[in-house]
């Protein structure tokens, strides 16, 4: 396996009482796409926000590039190289689609803002034709492309995608999913949670499955794709193959 950009260990998230995410455990290697699986309320995009440094830990630990992320803040933890692409994509409805992008390179010098800008713009040729446009008058899709390539703009080592598929039509999810493939065909590091688990399976190596805040399942995408009944029992959703899979069922109590 590569080297290991990310390692969460045993964390433990709480809201006041209410523990959201509990003892979870899971790591991305460089270069690696990982996906986190799971119906509403397991606590995906909670552990993201934790990664990112948006909520605390109540326990456990977090290591980016083996450097552990404790007493690192949030802001730090963006300029070391962890892009965050929220869960509703968040652009700035009243700055142009250009200040939005320049937002993601905040702090970085001029010349290397304006050469990131040109290469979003490349990727996503439909935000250069808008560039003087409105964050908030995009489509649902441009708005996700906007979120995305704003994220890329801090050349991101590690890159947490949050549900961006949400909300979007067949055509944009599409669009945006290609997107998502090229990036990660370039070796930037992701960590995807996606509703759509097919298309999630298809984009990573390796999933986890989490159901109340635990991993109940975890392996390579190709040997949780033929798992039927745990694909039915934790995603709602039929699988494909045998049910002969030998991924890892890692059930805590």
């Amino acid at each position: 396996m590569a080297e290991r950009i990310l390692e969460v260990q045993d964390a433990t998230i709480r809201y006041g009482a209410a523990v959201a995410v509990a003892g979870v455990s899971l790591d991305v290697g460089e270069g690696e796409a990982v996906t986190l699986l799971g119906a509403n309320g397991a606590g995906k995009s909670t552990l993201l926000r934790a990664i990112s440094g948006l909520i605390p830990l109540a326990g456990g630990a977090v290591r980016y590039g083996g450097r552990d992320l404790a007493k690192v803040p949030g802001y730090q933890r963006a300029r070391d190289g962890i892009a965050h692409v929220p869960e509703g994509r968040r652009v700035f409805s009243t700055f142009t689609v250009r200040e939005n992008l320049l937002m993601g390179a905040y702090g970085r010098a001029g010349a290397v803002a304006e050469t990131r800008l040109k290469d979003v713009f490349g990727r996503f040729p439909i935000l250069s034709e808008r560039r003087d446009q409105l964050g908030g008058s995009l489509s649902g899709g441009e708005q996700q492309m906007l979120a995305i390539g704003r994220a890329l703009m801090s050349g991101p080592r590690l890159l947490l995608l949050d549900e961006p598929s949400l909300g979007l039509s067949p055509i944009a999810i599409t669009q945006v999913f290609e997107a998502i493939r090229r990036v990660r065909e370039e070796g930037v590091s992701m960590l995807l949670v996606e509703q759509n688990s097919t298309l999630a399976l298809e984009v990573a190596d390796r999933a986890y499955i989490l159901r109340t805040g635990k991993v109940v399942l975890d392996g390579a995408t190709s040997e949780i794709k033929s798992q039927d009944k745990l694909l039915r029992a934790y995603l709602g959703s039929p699988g494909k193959g045998d049910g002969k899979g030998n991924g890892k069922e890692v059930v805590r109590s």
